[in-house]
């Protein structure tokens, strides 16, 4: 293929611009928009060392590593819908760290008492309580002082 004219080149992206500025382009533009949804959000959060990560989410919190590959300074770990990803941070100050995820569950109850039992280290100030937004919920910290509340509509 030959390398189009300098000239046939601004004509095309004139075109291009005024199409956008035009109530075609903006139609377009909305449509599309319209049509896009969203469909999960998968938080990704700092790590110093991949295999405590790994081992305090896939023994204290019963997720399943993600994925057929195990690459280097990253980590996605995976439970019922719920997916994290962790990239590897070896600078961390965990008293800096302001990491923070809220993972809703359909039993919130359940959760909880499972992770007492299992002797799962719940936040000093995040034991399992009816917030005023309506919300229960209780919270805890992986190795990293990344912030986990956990959730249930009530």
């Amino acid at each position: 293929m030959s390398k189009p004219e300098p000239r046939l080149c601004e004509d095309i992206w004139e075109a291009l611009r005024y199409v956008c500025r035009s109530s075609v382009g903006k139609a377009f533009y909305f449509y599309i928009a319209e049509k896009t949804m969203l469909t999960a959000i998968n938080p990704k959060l700092p790590m110093r060392n991949k295999s405590v990560t790994r081992d305090f989410y896939l023994t204290q919190l019963g997720f399943k590593e993600f994925g057929n590959a195990d690459y280097e300074g990253y980590l996605m770990v995976e439970k019922d819908n719920v997916q994290i990803h962790f990239f590897e941070f070896k600078g961390l100050d965990p008293k800096e760290n302001y990491g923070q995820v809220y993972i809703r569950t359909n039993d919130i109850d359940g959760l909880y008492k499972a992770l007492l039992n299992s002797n799962a280290s719940i936040h000093p100030n995040g034991r399992l309580e009816v917030k005023p937004w309506g919300q229960k919920e209780f919270s805890m910290l992986d190795p990293d002082n990344n912030l986990l509340t956990f959730g249930q509509s009530v």
